[in-house]
C-alpha cells in the first residue's frame, strides 16, 4: 500500500496534483517556413493567446526556415530530437515537412488553404493522419467578384506565383475556373524564389489590367517588391490575405490573421490538454469575411470605391 501511494505520486511529469495538465511543464516547437507580414502575425497572435492560456513563453520554441526546405526539414528533425510534445505548423510547406512526425507526436498547422490538396488529411471533418488545424482557404470567387466591381472593363487577370507551394497550385485551378466562366484571359507568371518576384512582375504588369496573388509565400515574402513596380504601372494587385493589404496590395476579401493565429492557438491547448487531432475538426473560416482596401494604393490608383462597398460593414480600410 505504502508503495502504491508513493507511485500515484510520481506518476504522470504533465499533470498536476488535481489530475490537470501541467501547462508549465510542456514543450512546443513552432515553426514557420520564412519572415513575411502574415506569417508572423499569425505567430505573434499565437503566442499571445498561449500565454493568456497559462503557457510560458519560455515553454514555446520558434523557429523560422528563411524558405529554404531543408532547413525546415533540419527543423523538424530537431523538433522530434528534442521530444516536443508538440509541433504547430505555420504555412502549408511547414505542416508538409511537420507531417512526417505526426506519429510521433501530434501536429497542428495554421494557414493551409488546402489540406487535403496538401496531404495533410483525407478528411476536414475527422483529420486522420495525426494533424489538424486551422484553414485560411482563399475565397477567390469573391476576391475577383471585387475586382470587376472596381474594374468592370478588366479583359486580363495576370497571376502570379510559386508552383512549388501546394496552396498556389490550388488557387490557381479556381483562378482558372473563374476567369473561363467570365470571359477573362488569364496570365501566368511562375516565380521559384524571392528575387524573382521584382523581375517576373516588371514584365508580367506590362500585359494585363490586374494582377492576382494568392497567399503565397515566396511572392509575399517580396511583396513591397511587387507592390513598388504596380505602382509605377499603375495595375492594382489583388491578394490573398489582409496582411499583403497591409504591405502594398490593393485590396482582398478576406479573414483577420490574428484570429487564425489565436485559434490555431486553442486547437494546441485542447490536444495538450489531452483531445487527440482526429478529435478536432479543420476550423476553417469561411464567413464573416472583410474587404480590404489599402487606402494609399486606392488613392494613388485614382480608384473610387461604390456606395456599396463605401457603406459595406464589412470594409475596412488600411492606411
Amino acid at each position: 500500500m505504502v508503495l502504491s501511494f508513493l507511485c500515484a505520486g510520481c506518476s504522470g511529469d504533465s499533470t498536476d496534483q488535481s489530475g490537470e495538465a501541467d501547462k508549465q511543464s510542456f514543450t512546443i516547437g513552432v515553426a514557420q517556413i520564412v519572415d513575411h507580414t502574415s506569417l508572423n502575425t499569425i505567430r505573434d497572435a499565437f503566442k499571445e493567446e498561449m500565454i493568456k492560456l497559462g503557457y510560458p513563453e519560455s515553454s514555446m520554441d520558434f523557429q523560422n526556415a528563411a524558405n529554404d526546405i531543408s532547413n525546415l526539414n533540419s527543423i523538424m528533425q530537431k523538433f522530434d530530437g528534442d521530444k516536443k510534445d508538440i509541433i504547430v505548423a505555420i504555412a502549408t510547406p511547414t505542416a508538409q515537412a511537420a507531417a512526417n512526425y505526426a506519429k510521433q507526436r501530434p501536429v497542428v498547422f495554421s494557414a493551409v488553404s488546402d489540406p487535403i490538396q496538401a496531404g495533410l488529411l483525407t478528411s476536414m471533418e475527422k483529420p486522420d493522419k495525426g494533424i489538424t488545424g486551422t484553414s485560411d482557404e482563399i475565397q477567390v470567387d469573391q476576391i475577383l467578384d471585387l475586382a470587376l466591381k472596381l474594374h468592370p472593363d478588366m479583359k486580363t487577370l495576370g497571376f502570379l506565383y510559386n508552383p512549388g507551394e501546394a496552396n498556389s497550385v490550388s488557387n490557381l485551378a479556381k483562378v482558372k475556373t473563374y476567369c473561363e466562366a467570365k470571359n477573362i484571359t488569364l496570365v501566368e507568371s511562375a516565380v521559384t524564389t524571392i528575387s524573382d518576384v521584382q523581375t517576373n512582375a516588371q514584365v508580367l504588369l506590362t500585359k494585363v489590367d490586374a494582377v492576382f496573388v494568392p497567399n503565397d509565400n515566396t511572392v509575399a515574402s517580396a511583396m513591397s517588391a511587387l507592390a513598388g513596380e504596380a505602382q509605377k504601372a499603375k495595375v492594382p494587385v489583388y491578394v490573398g490575405a489582409d496582411s499583403m493589404v497591409m504591405d502594398g496590395g490593393f485590396a482582398t476579401v478576406g479573414i483577420d490573421y490574428v484570429q487564425l493565429g489565436k485559434e490555431t492557438a486553442r486547437m494546441t491547448d485542447a490536444i495538450l490538454s489531452g483531445k487527440k487531432p482526429e478529435e478536432l475538426p479543420v476550423v476553417e473560416f469561411k464567413t464573416n469575411l472583410n474587404i480590404y482596401i489599402n487606402e494609399k494604393v486606392m488613392q494613388e490608383l485614382g480608384i473610387s470605391l461604390p456606395d456599396e462597398i463605401k457603406n459595406s460593414d464589412q470594409l475596412q480600410l488600411i492606411k
